[in-house]
């Protein structure tokens, strides 16, 4: 990665975690365009440049690192290890805690999960080439598998949180492996 690239990287790094720093301190509609950019350092203007919206920033203040992290557990995976039950455990690891305050925030704010549900693509990218990479296939079908993987986690991660109308959030009984393990098995003969 050149200069530049990584120079794009940090300013949007350090724009996702003012935005959710922002919010878990003031509440999402409480946080401002201005306020984000201004503790990020850089001007409203470059901040449009990365996200189109606060909810959208606030979101990549979780979901930029998992992405990262997911695809650097499946790397570590057994090379024989079935790819289903990589993307169960790489997947996994990322929700070993409970439900952390941002996750609660994300999954009790309609607007920050609408905004999730459009972040969750920035999984797919990395997750494409390890399905790549670990099953020969081409770039438009690791890209589609990857793509059916992250609706699958997703589905099972709101499976096992549950938000409730006063905005509390449950976990409810069994675990995240659970759910990631009943929604991707249904994948399973595709990840072979």
């Amino acid at each position: 990665m050149g200069l530049r690239e990584r120079k794009k990287t940090e300013t949007r790094a350090a724009l996702a975690a003012a935005a959710l720093r922002l919010a878990l301190e003031k509440g999402v509609d409480n946080v401002r365009v201005d306020e984000i950019a201004e503790a990020a350092n850089v001007s409203p203007r470059t901040y449009n440049n990365y996200f189109p919206s606060r909810e959208h920033a606030i979101v990549a203040g979780i979901t930029a690192s998992r992405a990262l992290q997911v695809a650097a557990e499946l790397r570590s995976r057994p090379a024989d290890e079935p790819l289903a039950d990589s993307i169960i455990a790489a997947f996994a690891e990322q929700y070993r805690e409970p439900p952390s305050q941002a996750q609660a925030l994300i999954t009790s704010t309609p607007s920050l999960r609408e905004a999730y549900l459009d972040s969750v693509t920035s999984m797919e990218p990395p997750i494409a080439e390890v399905i790549a990479e670990r099953l020969g296939k081409s770039e438009l079908g690791a890209s589609v598998l990857a793509a059916a993987v992250s609706a699958a986690a997703r589905l099972a991660v709101r499976r096992w949180v549950d938000v409730r109308p006063s905005g509390l959030v449950v976990v409810p009984a069994g675990s995240l492996e659970d759910h990631l393990r009943e929604a991707i098995g249904h994948l399973a003969p595709a990840l072979r």
